[in-house]
């Protein structure tokens, strides 16, 4: 049976930083292949930087094209709105039989994971595999030692999607933030100007 990590994020953009960490975690633990999850736009909140759906998907399609490992997922864009991770683990689940779903989360996403829809359930049916993140706050003590939570030490990357929006809106030079292939999209499509 396969080994899925999926990766949840707006990814608006997705940058290197993200694809340094899909990288590290599939090729640095037993995870088969990561699934970079688009997460749709709530239709509840007025966010007027996000980009549409179907756009940030296609991002995140054209920066793992080259990663045979590395895929993206459209999945929560048919699911009811707003989502919770634990109905779309439990809709992914069922509709690939055949794989096992694990989450992929920064260590500051941990600190707060007791807060989560229903989140006993997640992590009675899912391993949690976390990536180093600098966050204020501590892990709770139950999470400290769970055997379905597993540590893994990839590199603490320090670059945000909000900068990189930033930067393209005053004109500067960001390129090396994304793939050339997210770059040409981004700049073609003129994304993030005003």
């Amino acid at each position: 049976m396969s080994k899925i990590g999926l990766y949840f994020g707006t990814f608006n953009p997705v940058h290197v930083g993200h694809l340094i960490i899909a990288n590290y975690m599939v090729e640095n633990s037993d995870l088969d292949e990561i699934w970079m999850v688009v997460t749709p736009h709530n239709p509840f909140k007025k966010k007027s930087s996000l980009l549409e759906n179907h756009h940030r998907f296609e991002l995140v399609y054209r920066a793992t094209e080259n990663y045979p490992k590395i895929k993206p997922s459209d999945i929560e864009f048919k699911l009811p709105q707003p989502n919770y991770t634990v109905h779309t683990l439990a809709h992914i689940s069922d509709k690939y039989s055949d794989k096992e779903f694990c989450l992929i989360m920064g260590e500051d996403n941990l600190k707060s994971f007791h807060k989560w829809k229903n989140y006993e359930t997640i992590l009675e049916h899912h391993h949690i595999y976390v990536y180093p993140r600098i966050a204020e706050g501590v892990v709770e003590h139950q999470f400290k030692n769970n055997p379905k939570i597993h540590k893994v030490d990839a590199p603490i990357v320090q670059i945000s999607s909000t900068s990189i929006r930033k930067g393209i809106r005053e004109g500067k030079n960001i390129q090396p933030m994304l793939t050339k292939e997210v770059w040409q999209y981004i700049d073609e499509m003129n994304f993030y100007k005003k």
